[in-house]
Protein backbone atom coordinates (compact mmCIF):
# COMPACT_ATOMS: atom_id res chain seq x y z
CA UNK A 1 0.00 0.00 0.00
CA UNK A 2 1.50 3.08 -1.18
CA UNK A 3 1.01 6.20 1.15
CA UNK A 4 1.70 10.13 0.67
CA UNK A 5 5.23 11.31 2.87
CA UNK A 6 2.68 12.99 5.15
CA UNK A 7 -0.93 11.94 6.22
CA UNK A 8 -3.12 14.82 7.61
CA UNK A 9 -4.96 13.78 10.58
CA UNK A 10 -8.09 15.58 11.51
CA UNK A 11 -9.01 15.57 15.35
CA UNK A 12 -9.04 19.32 14.94
CA UNK A 13 -11.92 19.22 12.43
CA UNK A 14 -13.99 17.87 15.65
CA UNK A 15 -13.45 20.21 17.58
CA UNK A 16 -10.49 19.34 19.90
CA UNK A 17 -9.70 21.42 22.72
CA UNK A 18 -11.81 24.48 20.64
CA UNK A 19 -14.45 25.19 18.62
CA UNK A 20 -13.22 25.99 14.67
CA UNK A 21 -15.05 27.81 12.56
CA UNK A 22 -16.08 25.52 9.34
CA UNK A 23 -14.63 27.78 6.80
CA UNK A 24 -11.99 27.13 8.54
CA UNK A 25 -12.32 23.43 7.80
CA UNK A 26 -12.49 23.91 4.61
CA UNK A 27 -9.68 25.83 3.76
CA UNK A 28 -7.82 23.42 5.79
CA UNK A 29 -9.37 20.60 3.64
CA UNK A 30 -8.49 22.86 0.46
CA UNK A 31 -4.74 23.07 1.61
CA UNK A 32 -4.72 18.90 1.34
CA UNK A 33 -4.87 19.57 -2.25
CA UNK A 34 -2.37 22.29 -2.80
CA UNK A 35 0.30 19.91 -0.76
CA UNK A 36 -0.90 16.44 -2.69
CA UNK A 37 -2.92 15.62 -6.01
CA UNK A 38 -4.20 12.98 -4.16
CA UNK A 39 -4.37 13.20 -0.03
CA UNK A 40 -4.80 10.60 2.62
CA UNK A 41 -6.12 12.02 5.89
CA UNK A 42 -6.70 10.09 8.96
CA UNK A 43 -10.49 10.74 10.96
CA UNK A 44 -12.27 8.36 13.25
CA UNK A 45 -15.81 8.31 14.50
CA UNK A 46 -14.35 9.14 18.02
CA UNK A 47 -13.26 12.90 16.71
CA UNK A 48 -15.95 14.92 18.02
CA UNK A 49 -18.43 11.94 17.78
CA UNK A 50 -18.67 11.56 14.43
CA UNK A 51 -18.12 15.81 13.60
CA UNK A 52 -15.17 15.04 12.14
CA UNK A 53 -16.23 13.09 9.63
CA UNK A 54 -19.43 15.09 8.68
CA UNK A 55 -16.95 18.33 8.30
CA UNK A 56 -14.93 16.29 6.15
CA UNK A 57 -17.81 15.33 3.91
CA UNK A 58 -18.66 18.86 3.90
CA UNK A 59 -15.61 20.21 3.18
CA UNK A 60 -15.11 18.20 0.14
CA UNK A 61 -18.51 18.85 -1.13
CA UNK A 62 -18.29 22.70 -0.84
CA UNK A 63 -14.43 21.85 -2.87
CA UNK A 64 -15.89 19.98 -5.65
CA UNK A 65 -14.19 17.00 -4.83
CA UNK A 66 -15.08 13.57 -5.52
CA UNK A 67 -14.10 10.40 -3.63
CA UNK A 68 -11.57 9.34 -6.50
CA UNK A 69 -9.78 12.57 -5.17
CA UNK A 70 -8.84 11.82 -1.96
CA UNK A 71 -8.49 8.30 0.30
CA UNK A 72 -10.05 8.64 3.65
CA UNK A 73 -8.81 6.65 6.34
CA UNK A 74 -11.25 5.74 9.80
CA UNK A 75 -10.03 4.60 12.92
CA UNK A 76 -13.85 2.84 13.89
CA UNK A 77 -15.35 1.49 17.46
CA UNK A 78 -16.97 4.69 18.38
CA UNK A 79 -20.68 5.82 17.32
CA UNK A 80 -23.05 8.93 18.31
CA UNK A 81 -25.16 7.43 20.96
CA UNK A 82 -27.40 10.53 21.86
CA UNK A 83 -27.63 14.27 21.32
CA UNK A 84 -26.25 16.21 24.23
CA UNK A 85 -28.26 18.89 26.08
CA UNK A 86 -27.00 22.58 25.70
CA UNK A 87 -24.12 23.05 27.50
CA UNK A 88 -23.51 19.55 28.38
CA UNK A 89 -20.31 18.15 28.19
CA UNK A 90 -19.95 14.30 26.29
CA UNK A 91 -19.36 11.47 28.59
CA UNK A 92 -16.43 10.25 26.54
CA UNK A 93 -13.38 12.36 27.09
CA UNK A 94 -15.22 15.38 28.99
CA UNK A 95 -13.62 18.53 28.41
CA UNK A 96 -11.25 17.59 25.14
CA UNK A 97 -14.03 18.38 22.78
CA UNK A 98 -16.28 21.44 22.22
CA UNK A 99 -19.30 22.76 21.12
CA UNK A 100 -20.51 18.98 20.39
CA UNK A 101 -24.19 18.05 19.56
CA UNK A 102 -23.79 14.19 19.97
CA UNK A 103 -22.23 11.65 22.48
CA UNK A 104 -20.67 8.63 21.62
CA UNK A 105 -20.70 5.15 23.00
CA UNK A 106 -17.84 2.73 21.99
CA UNK A 107 -18.66 -0.39 20.29
CA UNK A 108 -16.12 -3.03 19.59
CA UNK A 109 -17.06 -6.21 18.07
CA UNK A 110 -17.93 -8.34 15.03
CA UNK A 111 -21.17 -6.38 14.37
CA UNK A 112 -20.34 -3.12 16.19
CA UNK A 113 -17.30 -2.81 14.17
CA UNK A 114 -19.83 -3.29 11.34
CA UNK A 115 -22.01 -0.45 12.98
CA UNK A 116 -19.21 2.03 13.41
CA UNK A 117 -18.39 1.64 9.84
CA UNK A 118 -22.16 2.02 8.50
CA UNK A 119 -22.61 5.57 10.41
CA UNK A 120 -18.92 6.59 8.88
CA UNK A 121 -20.59 6.33 5.96
CA UNK A 122 -23.16 7.85 6.21
CA UNK A 123 -21.61 11.16 8.17
CA UNK A 124 -18.92 11.20 5.17
CA UNK A 125 -21.91 11.60 2.74
CA UNK A 126 -20.88 10.13 -1.11
CA UNK A 127 -17.29 10.13 0.34
CA UNK A 128 -16.40 6.46 0.60
CA UNK A 129 -14.22 4.83 3.50
CA UNK A 130 -10.62 3.75 1.70
CA UNK A 131 -8.65 2.81 4.99
CA UNK A 132 -10.08 1.24 7.97
CA UNK A 133 -9.08 0.60 11.50
CA UNK A 134 -10.03 -0.26 15.48
CA UNK A 135 -9.32 2.61 17.04
CA UNK A 136 -6.88 2.11 19.73
CA UNK A 137 -7.52 -1.48 20.75
CA UNK A 138 -4.64 -1.10 23.56
CA UNK A 139 -7.06 1.20 25.41
CA UNK A 140 -10.41 -1.25 25.22
CA UNK A 141 -7.84 -3.56 26.37
CA UNK A 142 -6.99 -1.82 29.82
CA UNK A 143 -10.76 -1.02 30.20
CA UNK A 144 -12.06 -4.42 30.54
CA UNK A 145 -12.27 -6.31 33.72
CA UNK A 146 -12.27 -9.75 31.48
CA UNK A 147 -9.06 -9.17 28.81
CA UNK A 148 -9.96 -12.50 26.80
CA UNK A 149 -13.50 -11.17 26.58
CA UNK A 150 -11.83 -7.72 25.17
CA UNK A 151 -9.54 -9.76 22.58
CA UNK A 152 -11.69 -11.66 21.33
CA UNK A 153 -14.07 -8.71 20.55
CA UNK A 154 -11.26 -7.15 18.85
CA UNK A 155 -10.38 -10.44 17.14
CA UNK A 156 -14.63 -10.04 15.74
CA UNK A 157 -14.13 -6.64 14.77
CA UNK A 158 -11.15 -7.76 12.77
CA UNK A 159 -12.96 -10.50 10.89
CA UNK A 160 -15.24 -8.09 10.10
CA UNK A 161 -13.03 -5.25 8.68
CA UNK A 162 -11.11 -8.14 6.35
CA UNK A 163 -14.77 -9.10 5.27
CA UNK A 164 -15.26 -5.50 3.61
CA UNK A 165 -12.37 -5.73 2.14
CA UNK A 166 -12.78 -8.96 0.63
CA UNK A 167 -15.63 -8.07 -0.42
CA UNK A 168 -14.06 -4.72 -2.31
CA UNK A 169 -15.94 -2.29 0.19
CA UNK A 170 -12.80 -0.66 1.42
CA UNK A 171 -9.39 -0.93 0.23
CA UNK A 172 -6.84 -1.92 3.92
CA UNK A 173 -7.03 -3.06 7.55
CA UNK A 174 -5.17 -1.66 9.48
CA UNK A 175 -4.35 -0.74 13.30
CA UNK A 176 -3.56 2.12 15.43
CA UNK A 177 -2.45 1.92 18.90
CA UNK A 178 -0.64 4.15 21.97
CA UNK A 179 1.07 0.88 23.04
CA UNK A 180 2.79 -0.69 20.28
CA UNK A 181 2.75 -3.77 22.47
CA UNK A 182 -0.42 -4.09 21.71
CA UNK A 183 0.00 -3.83 18.36
CA UNK A 184 2.95 -6.90 18.05
CA UNK A 185 0.35 -8.58 20.43
CA UNK A 186 -2.41 -8.80 17.42
CA UNK A 187 0.05 -9.59 15.11
CA UNK A 188 1.50 -12.30 16.69
CA UNK A 189 -2.13 -13.95 16.83
CA UNK A 190 -2.26 -13.84 13.64
CA UNK A 191 -4.14 -10.56 12.45
CA UNK A 192 -2.37 -9.69 9.39
CA UNK A 193 -3.27 -5.82 9.28
CA UNK A 194 -2.00 -4.18 6.11
CA UNK A 195 -0.70 -0.83 8.02
CA UNK A 196 0.28 -0.41 11.38
CA UNK A 197 -0.47 3.10 12.98
CA UNK A 198 2.03 4.40 16.13
CA UNK A 199 0.57 6.58 18.31
CA UNK A 200 3.34 7.13 20.95
CA UNK A 201 6.67 5.74 19.90
CA UNK A 202 8.61 5.31 18.33
CA UNK A 203 10.00 8.89 18.59
CA UNK A 204 13.46 10.51 19.05
CA UNK A 205 13.10 10.38 22.60
CA UNK A 206 11.59 6.68 23.00
CA UNK A 207 12.48 4.17 20.97
CA UNK A 208 13.50 0.97 22.84
CA UNK A 209 15.59 -1.82 20.66
CA UNK A 210 12.34 -4.11 21.11
CA UNK A 211 10.11 -1.76 19.04
CA UNK A 212 12.51 -1.03 16.65
CA UNK A 213 12.88 -4.39 16.21
CA UNK A 214 9.34 -5.43 15.87
CA UNK A 215 9.09 -2.39 13.45
CA UNK A 216 11.78 -4.33 11.25
CA UNK A 217 9.50 -7.52 11.34
CA UNK A 218 6.38 -5.39 10.35
CA UNK A 219 8.50 -3.91 7.37
CA UNK A 220 10.25 -7.25 6.56
CA UNK A 221 6.31 -8.56 6.02
CA UNK A 222 5.10 -5.71 3.90
CA UNK A 223 3.29 -4.19 6.13
CA UNK A 224 2.85 -0.22 5.37
CA UNK A 225 4.26 1.70 9.14
CA UNK A 226 2.55 5.05 9.75
CA UNK A 227 4.39 7.01 12.41
CA UNK A 228 1.69 9.61 14.24
CA UNK A 229 3.94 10.23 17.51
CA UNK A 230 6.89 12.19 16.19
CA UNK A 231 6.59 15.03 18.60
CA UNK A 232 5.78 13.21 21.99
CA UNK A 233 2.27 15.06 22.21
CA UNK A 234 4.30 18.67 21.68
CA UNK A 235 6.65 17.96 24.61
CA UNK A 236 9.98 17.75 22.05
CA UNK A 237 8.30 20.94 20.34
CA UNK A 238 8.60 22.87 24.13
CA UNK A 239 5.36 22.08 25.38
CA UNK A 240 4.40 20.67 28.70
CA UNK A 241 2.33 17.79 27.39
CA UNK A 242 4.28 14.26 27.22
CA UNK A 243 1.94 11.86 25.34
CA UNK A 244 -1.15 13.11 26.49
CA UNK A 245 -0.19 13.80 30.19
CA UNK A 246 1.86 16.33 31.86
CA UNK A 247 5.10 16.30 32.08
CA UNK A 248 6.90 16.42 35.70
CA UNK A 249 10.29 17.81 35.69
CA UNK A 250 11.91 15.26 38.48
CA UNK A 251 9.66 12.18 37.47
CA UNK A 252 10.66 13.14 33.72
CA UNK A 253 14.48 14.62 34.29
CA UNK A 254 15.69 12.34 31.57
CA UNK A 255 13.34 13.90 28.68
CA UNK A 256 13.53 17.16 29.61
CA UNK A 257 17.41 16.69 29.16
CA UNK A 258 17.35 15.24 26.06
CA UNK A 259 14.96 18.38 24.94
CA UNK A 260 17.39 20.79 25.63
CA UNK A 261 20.23 19.19 24.09
CA UNK A 262 18.13 18.54 21.01
CA UNK A 263 16.95 21.88 20.65
CA UNK A 264 20.12 22.93 21.52
CA UNK A 265 21.98 21.07 18.66
CA UNK A 266 18.76 22.24 16.26
CA UNK A 267 19.61 25.95 16.66
CA UNK A 268 22.86 25.61 16.59
CA UNK A 269 22.79 23.71 13.27
CA UNK A 270 19.96 26.11 12.07
CA UNK A 271 17.44 22.85 11.36
CA UNK A 272 13.70 23.08 12.12
CA UNK A 273 13.66 20.67 15.13
CA UNK A 274 9.95 19.63 13.89
CA UNK A 275 11.52 18.51 10.67
CA UNK A 276 13.87 16.74 11.99
CA UNK A 277 11.54 14.55 14.48
CA UNK A 278 9.75 13.78 11.14
CA UNK A 279 12.95 13.01 9.21
CA UNK A 280 13.60 10.41 12.41
CA UNK A 281 10.90 8.14 11.40
CA UNK A 282 11.47 7.98 7.65
CA UNK A 283 15.35 6.61 9.24
CA UNK A 284 13.54 4.04 10.97
CA UNK A 285 11.81 2.77 7.81
CA UNK A 286 8.74 4.25 8.18
CA UNK A 287 6.69 5.24 5.21
CA UNK A 288 4.43 7.93 6.63
CA UNK A 289 4.15 10.59 9.32
CA UNK A 290 0.67 11.63 10.18
CA UNK A 291 0.68 15.05 11.63
CA UNK A 292 -2.59 17.54 12.36
CA UNK A 293 -2.93 21.09 12.50
CA UNK A 294 -5.93 23.48 13.09
CA UNK A 295 -4.07 26.37 11.06
CA UNK A 296 -4.54 26.03 7.17
CA UNK A 297 -1.08 27.61 6.60
CA UNK A 298 0.64 25.17 8.14
CA UNK A 299 -0.60 21.82 5.84
CA UNK A 300 1.78 22.57 3.30
CA UNK A 301 4.73 23.18 5.42
CA UNK A 302 3.95 19.96 6.88
CA UNK A 303 3.63 18.13 4.17
CA UNK A 304 7.55 19.90 2.88
CA UNK A 305 8.39 18.07 6.02
CA UNK A 306 8.35 14.59 4.49
CA UNK A 307 10.97 16.06 2.10
CA UNK A 308 13.69 17.11 4.99
CA UNK A 309 17.24 15.40 5.02
CA UNK A 310 19.79 16.34 8.08
CA UNK A 311 23.14 16.28 7.49
CA UNK A 312 24.74 13.10 8.85
CA UNK A 313 27.15 14.94 11.46
CA UNK A 314 23.49 16.57 13.21
CA UNK A 315 22.72 12.24 13.47
CA UNK A 316 26.07 11.12 14.79
CA UNK A 317 26.06 14.41 17.46
CA UNK A 318 22.56 13.60 18.61
CA UNK A 319 23.75 10.06 18.79
CA UNK A 320 20.02 8.53 18.34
Amino acid sequence: MKLNPIIFGTSCLGNLYREIPMETKVAIAAEWFKAYSHPTIDSAGKYGAGLSLECIGKALKALGKTGNDIDISVKLGWRRSRRLAPGEEPTFEPGAWKGLEWDAVQDISHDGILRCCEEAKTLLGNYPVGLVSVHDPDEYLASHVSRQKALDDIHGAYEALFELKARGEVKAVGIGAKDWRVIRELWDMGIRFDWAMFACAPTLLVHPPELLDFVGRLKGAGVTLIDSAVFNGGFLMGSNMLDYREADPERDAEAFAFRDRYLALCRERALDPAAVAVEYAFRLGFDSVALNTSNPKRVVQNARYGEHRSPEAFWDALGV
